[in-house]
């Protein structure tokens, strides 16, 4: 049984699941919309708004926080001099999922997930 267990496994161990997440939140700030199936792009969502407020923020202490979770420096860069900015006066809400239908080897149900602007 799993009660009270939060979250998708996504057929990962957890420091599987870490890294797929820190790596696709880190292609969807550097390409700002990224093709990946529901499951993942549902995943992602949560993860990647927890970051956008702290790009909001701006200070350093939200910018090494958000360091540990983005290894890129320039996507870091990014996040903190053009993707926070542009969200200032919005309250939450700063991705959209799109569903695409089927992927035709598996048929995986697929989403684009990206930035609202």
């Amino acid at each position: 049984m799993r009660h009270r267990k939060k979250g998708r496994q996504l057929s990962r161990t957890r420091s599987h699941r870490k890294a797929t997440l820190r790596n696709l939140v880190t292609s969807l700030f550097r390409h700002e919309r990224i093709e990946t199936t529901t499951a993942k792009a549902k995943e992602l969502r949560p993860y990647a708004e927890r970051l956008i407020t702290l790009g909001r923020r701006g200070d350093l202490h939200a910018r090494r926080l958000a360091g540990q979770k983005i290894q890129d420096r320039q996507v870091l860069g990014k996040l903190f001099d053009d993707i926070g900015p542009r969200f200032t006066e919005r309250p939450g809400g700063y991705t959209r999922i799109l569903k695409l239908g089927n992927r035709k080897g598996d048929a995986a149900e697929m989403s684009l997930i990206e930035l609202v602007n």
